[in-house]
């Protein structure tokens, strides 16, 4: 009975688990944006003389990145001119030819809350205006870089919140400017809104169906980096995207795994994640995912607390983190920590 008032609980509190607050409106059953990019049916019934393209949902990002390297110049941007949106979204495909394939790509949706993603600075790593939107964006050089991190955020994040004004730090792309800060310019930090996120309280947000969703596109992302020849990176998960992480890690080369603010990452225990990252966790004294009860029942809830002894993470200091959006905040023990560990000098 216990166990059964506890999942109750979870019900009730667990759908809170999110990026930015704990409140809002309801979201339930949203149907999760997977597959391959739009404009994949176009891409697959065009050719190239004397070359079939890679089927951009079963090919491996390897094979996408030896068949760009043997492309020139002139047959790359014939590809981009004709299927930005593929191009922009295809992992393995060169970094520069996606920033640039995701430009056109934001300019033809036409509308205005993406135009700012498509400013010349930018680079968008992916785009994807289905749904409400998908977005990664690399801050630094991450062709070059010597070190690489993910920031994976939680719910209430999607394409056109993504250049919402927010406080210093928080946001998937406040933490990841924040992150690249604290870093250095040695280090290249993307922000990774690559997956259908929970929308503010309700079911979503208590389930693994949109993070299991989610896992499959991070997994096949962190691929494409490695073929586009990037560092390994490593990943830094916030609330419900620790969910995703979680359930990701054994399909990534991620060299640490870091669980910020976590309701659970689908596993018992850290070795059972059956990664070879190193496994962080960090929650801060006054974050109210500490009420959310650690259990799992009947697709409710998350699992085991990350930040317990018992799931044998290690800790990251975050006594002076403020709330639940807190740990990137310029000035805290937390931020340090990360930078220390995107740049592998805290093991």
């Amino acid at each position: 009975m216990r166990r059964f008032g506890k999942t109750l609980v979870t019900a009730v509190l667990a759908v809170a688990v999110g990026a930015g607050t704990a409140g809002g409106a309801p979201g339930a059953g949203r149907r999760a944006v997977t597959g391959p990019p739009p404009g994949s049916d176009a891409w697959r019934a065009d050719t190239l003389p004397g070359r079939a393209l890679p089927d951009p949902e079963r090919a491996p990002a390897g094979e996408v990145a030896r068949f760009f390297a043997g492309l020139d110049e002139g047959a790359r941007k014939e590809l981009l001119r004709r299927h930005p949106l593929v191009v922009g979204n295809l992992d393995g495909a060169p970094l520069p030819l996606r920033y640039e394939a995701n430009r056109v790509a934001v300019r033809s949706t036409g509308e205005a809350r993406y135009a700012s993603l498509a400013a010349p600075d930018r680079q968008i790593l992916a785009f994807d205006p289905r749904g409400r939107g998908q977005v990664a964006e690399v801050f630094g050089d991450a062709e070059r870089a010597e070190h690489l991190a993910v920031v994976v955020p939680g719910a209430d994040n999607d394409a056109a919140t993504h250049d919402r004004p927010r406080a210093v730090g928080t946001g998937p792309a406040g933490m990841a400017r924040a992150l690249r800060e604290a870093a250095g310019g040695a280090t290249a930090v993307i922000a990774w809104t690559g997956y259908t996120t929970p929308v503010g309280v309700g079911p979503d947000a208590a389930g693994g169906r949109l993070a299991e969703a989610g896992a499959v596109r991070l997994a096949r992302f962190t691929a494409g980096l490695d073929a586009a020849g990037t560092a390994d990176p490593a990943l830094f998960c916030h609330s419900y995207g620790s969910v995703v992480c979680g359930l990701a890690a054994r399909h990534t080369d991620a060299t640490d795994l870091v669980a910020v603010a976590s309701p659970g990452m689908r596993a018992a225990t850290a070795a059972k994640l059956r990664t070879g990252a190193r496994v962080w966790a960090a929650r801060g004294p006054s974050d109210w995912i500490a009420d959310i009860p650690n259990v799992e029942f009947a697709g409710i809830g998350h699992g085991a607390d990350p930040v317990s002894a018992a799931f044998g993470a290690r800790r990251v200091p975050a006594s002076d983190v403020r709330g639940h959006t807190g740990y990137f905040a310029p000035g805290t023990r937390s931020l340090a920590a990360f930078a220390a560990i995107a740049t592998g000098g805290l093991r």
